[in-house]
């Protein structure tokens, strides 16, 4: 079984308009969610990184949820509310102290319980003493003790966030499983367990003509040239939901889980339908949660060929994706085992560039002639020294650069460093980091 050192998942949840945007944006340290004061505002659920006394979790920001109504935008927000509490660890059930308790309130109250997550109940708007007084009737609702928060001015979050990571564990050196392991992602019916079944040669996922058919995410061996290679197939509902929108976000989650545990990513796309934003948006995800990658364009048996087909997609695709254009294409067929295996091989060679330390002296030598041939400029009469670089990380690399004003060097010089490290040392498929310290 496999160490799993996953982000913990806490879901934001309530009827509508009790302030839960406002918290999610409290809680991410921006304005993230769209915030309005009218009901229903929040469709999507969002979901952002939040760092706390040596914790870290994802929240995320769901829909007011409305039982039992026929009206189908409340009907997405109630499924996606409940595919929400099914993925958290832990739920934050928000309530108004304005308006006092609700019916509704304890009818979620009562769903909440057969999550048997842990709830933690936030009475919000809570801005004064004086409106802190309601805050008993909340005990009606048997989740616990009401916290008393005020998201919009922030009062009293510092201690509900004692309350809600009390149960996480800080960051820890967790021992490496030495096994590969790949994230299988991508969007619904790009053919994420087709590719899984390929490589393995056997039917171990149901694979469907229906977007979403897999559940959970599964880790499957693979003997793969005398070493075992652990795959984690992710996707949306066994199902067909009747809300499209909560296919995409489980689906999201599901890829958001497999990140965490994974060394690379292999992206799927769909080779007869071209990139669109759900695809920039998984690939965008990869980035930000600093995982190497390989995509693998599927479906390549539809296409239809013709002289430097394959080069001119991988061109088309590389625009698409703008500064995420390191990552290396392998163009496939799980349906047919067209070069499925490369993919495994390409992988390979990812996870080796991201493990490789570069030597100080190498370092040096070669990026230090390209910033004196290409100085930083920074705004302000102030110059920009570079004096010393080095690798101070591997799987992904992060490379810290010792100069005088670390703060005012220019994002644009920021990439062109970043280019100039791939240009000498390569690192395909895998992000680079740069910090910049005082010398």
């Amino acid at each position: 079984m496999l160490t799993d050192p996953r982000i913990p998942i806490v879901a934001i949840v309530g009827r509508p308009n009790v302030g839960k945007s406002t918290l999610f944006n409290r809680l991410v340290g921006e304005r993230d969610a769209i915030v309005f004061d009218t009901p229903g505002v929040t469709r999507d659920r969002k979901y952002g990184t939040v760092e706390w006394a040596g914790r870290t979790f994802t929240v995320i920001d769901t829909g007011g949820y409305v039982p039992r109504s026929d009206d189908v935008f409340e009907e997405a927000i109630r499924e996606q509310a409940h595919l929400a509490i099914e993925e958290a660890d832990a739920v934050v059930f928000v309530v108004d102290a304005i308006t006092g308790l609700t019916p509704l309130d304890k009818e979620l109250s009562d769903i909440l319980r057969t999550s048997e997550k842990p709830i933690h109940l936030a009475v919000n708007k809570v801005d004064s003493e004086y409106r802190q007084q309601g805050q008993p009737e909340f005990y009606r609702l048997g989740l616990g003790e009401p916290h008393s928060i005020a998201a919009l001015g922030g009062r009293a979050i510092g201690d509900f966030l004692d309350v809600i990571t009390d149960g996480f564990a800080k960051k820890a050196r967790i021992p490496r499983d030495k096994r590969l392991k790949l994230a299988v992602v991508g969007k619904p019916n790009v053919g994420k367990s087709s590719l899984v079944n390929a490589l393995l040669g056997k039917r171990r996922q149901v694979v469907t003509d229906v977007p979403g058919t897999t559940r959970d995410p599964i880790d499957a061996i693979l003997n793969f040239q005398g070493e075992e290679v652990v795959l984690v197939d992710t996707a949306g509902l066994r199902k067909r939901s009747k809300i499209e929108e909560s296919i995409e976000f489980y689906s999201a989650l599901r890829t958001l889980k497999a990140l965490d545990r994974c060394d690379v990513a292999i992206i799927i796309l769909d080779g007869s339908q071209g990139v669109d934003k759900q695809d920039v948006h998984i690939v965008d995800e990869v980035v930000e949660r600093h995982r190497s990658a390989v995509i693998a364009v599927n479906k390549w048996d539809l296409v239809e060929k013709e002289t430097n087909t394959a080069l001119q997609y991988e061109r088309a695709i590389r625009s698409r994706l703008g500064l995420h254009e390191h990552f290396p294409m392998v163009f496939v067929s799980a349906l047919t085992r067209q070069r499925v295996t490369n993919v495994i091989e390409q992988a390979r060679i990812v996870d080796a560039e991201q493990r490789r330390k570069i030597t100080t002296s190498k370092l040096n030598k070669l990026l230090m002639a390209d910033i004196e041939a290409t100085p930083p400029s920074a705004k302000g009469p102030k110059e920009i020294r570079i004096k010393y670089i080095t690798q101070v990380k591997t799987a992904p690399p992060l490379f810290a650069f010792f100069c005088n004003e670390p703060k005012l060097v220019p994002e644009n010089y920021r990439r062109f460093l970043e280019n100039r490290l791939r240009h000498h040392f390569g690192f395909a498929g895998v992000p680079i980091g740069l910090t910049f310290r005082p010398k």
